[in-house]
């Protein structure tokens, strides 16, 4: 705590830095976009599957995301049993409240024919691994498999009858991208004495009174703002983290992209590392 205080962790970052982090794409093999994200010792993989399927009924001109987080009880002891189906249920519910929304993404380019046929992204995030800030990686990690998604070009086509037909390419260049410029990130801030701190590790946050969960554009508009663990925080307090929230957040996206356009223009010259490497 006194580190904190005087802007130096255990591992030697400042308040406001995050660990190493290895991001790599396109390593599922039979999904549409897939991520692995190392974060320190956090490991996450998300994998996602387009699939067609009804539109809602309050917005029949939109697609929409699934989410399914699966704690995997080797990530960490504590997801044995019934404590790993909890938290990924809270995970879930949390990435729906962020990513879900035309805001961050472009639901009506999942719409296929108003009212009755659009793209269904089922977004599956399994947790390997967990030393903390599961919320910021597996964020950034959903990002680059939105970046890495390729949604099959439909073809729709009436016969005699006005039965509507719909086909799907067979060609994988011909498909859809989707757009993830205003796809946010999560940043996690964690109160410590009178202090906060960015991508706590598991240590930290067993010192912390309270955490502060903020979605980030790339403009650095806040999306969404959550408030966990037992403790409280004064009104001044929120505000410093979420400001601190906004800065770190806006200055996650253009690394991030870059990296992944960079990754992207190797193509199959690309060294794979990890475990599906």
């Amino acid at each position: 705590m006194h580190g904190v205080r005087d802007d130096l962790r255990l591992d030697g970052r400042g308040c406001e830095d995050y660990r190493h982090m290895e991001i790599e794409t396109d390593v599922v093999s039979n999904t549409d976009g897939s991520a692995k994200i190392s974060l320190g010792h956090t490991d996450v993989l998300v994998g996602i599957k387009a699939e067609i399927g009804k539109p809602k009924p309050m917005v029949p001109n939109e697609g929409y995301l699934e989410f399914f987080v699966d704690c995997s009880a080797n990530a960490t002891p504590e997801f044995e049993g019934r404590g790993g189906e909890e938290l990924g249920v809270e995970l879930s519910n949390t990435l729906y409240k962020v990513f879900n929304n035309r805001h961050s993404v472009d639901l009506r380019s999942l719409c296929i024919c108003p009212g009755e046929n659009c793209w269904v992204l089922y977004v599956d995030v399994l947790l390997l691994q967990c030393d903390g800030n599961l919320f910021d990686a597996i964020s950034i990690a959903i990002k680059a498999a939105l970046f890495n998604t390729r949604i099959p070009k439909v073809h729709i086509s009436e016969d005699e009858e006005g039965v509507k037909e719909i086909e799907l390419s067979d060609d994988p260049y011909d498909c859809m991208r989707l757009n993830v410029e205003n796809v946010p990130c999560i940043v996690t801030l964690c109160k410590i004495g009178q202090r906060y701190v960015v991508d706590a590790t598991l240590q930290e946050k067993a010192c912390s009174v309270a955490s502060l969960l903020i979605s980030v554009t790339h403009k650095g508009m806040v999306t969404c703002v959550r408030k966990m663990g037992g403790g409280s925080l004064d009104p001044e307090s929120i505000f410093e983290m979420t400001e601190a929230g906004k800065r770190v957040g806006k200055a996650l996206h253009a690394p991030l992209i870059e990296l992944l356009q960079k990754e992207e223009s190797l193509g199959k010259k690309r060294q794979k590392v990890g475990f599906l490497g």
